[in-house]
Formats: C-alpha cells, structure tokens, sequence
C-alpha cells in the first residue's frame, strides 16, 4: 500500500511543479492558490508513503520520477525541448529508481 501512496504522491508532485508553472502564465489568485494546495497534499502523502518505505527509498522515487515527470510535462503542456543527452539522462534517473524500488529493504 505504500507504494501506491508513493505514486500518488509522485503524480501529485509532476501537476504541483508543473502548477507552478501555470499560474505564472495565468497570473490570476485562483491559479496562485493551486499550488500551494497541492504542496499540503504532496507532503502529506509523501509523509504516509514514509509509513511503510524508508525515507532514502521513498525520497528518490519522488524525487527521481517527479522530475522526469516534469520534464516530460513541460514538454507535452508548453512545448519545452530537451535534447537527446537530456533524454539519456532522464533514462537513467528511471533506471535508478527502478534500482532502488528492485532493492529496497521491506
């Protein structure tokens, strides 16, 4: 049940980065207030996730697919490039993590 929790809060922290970008693009108080809920959230359930997966583990997931996730969330919403050395090193955060997930203890 942890790693689903962990997923989830990974989800919810690719549409909390990327809501950062949005509402500097919409610039209104509606779209300020997104983020800021979605911050509550994201730690929150990072935090249950901790419950049943160690804090290293379940932080590089977050941290690993939260950012490839963003990475690729920027590409398909504001047209963003990387490059194909970029994309290599994306592969690679996915593969670490997958390492860790493989590895973890418990």
């Amino acid at each position: 049940m942890a790693w689903i929790i962990l997923a989830i809060a990974v989800v919810t922290e690719i549409i909390w980065a990327l809501s950062l970008k949005w509402a500097q693009v919409q610039q209104t108080l509606a779209a300020a207030t997104v983020p800021i809920a979605l911050s509550f959230l994201n730690m929150w359930l990072l935090s249950l996730a901790m419950k049943g997966i160690s804090a290293g583990t379940a932080y590089a997931v977050w941290t690993g697919l939260g950012a490839v996730g963003v990475i690729i969330g920027g590409i398909v919403l504001f047209g963003e490039r990387v490059s194909a050395v970029q994309v290599g090193f994306m592969a690679m955060i996915v593969l670490g993590v997958v390492g860790t997930k493989v590895f973890a203890q418990g």
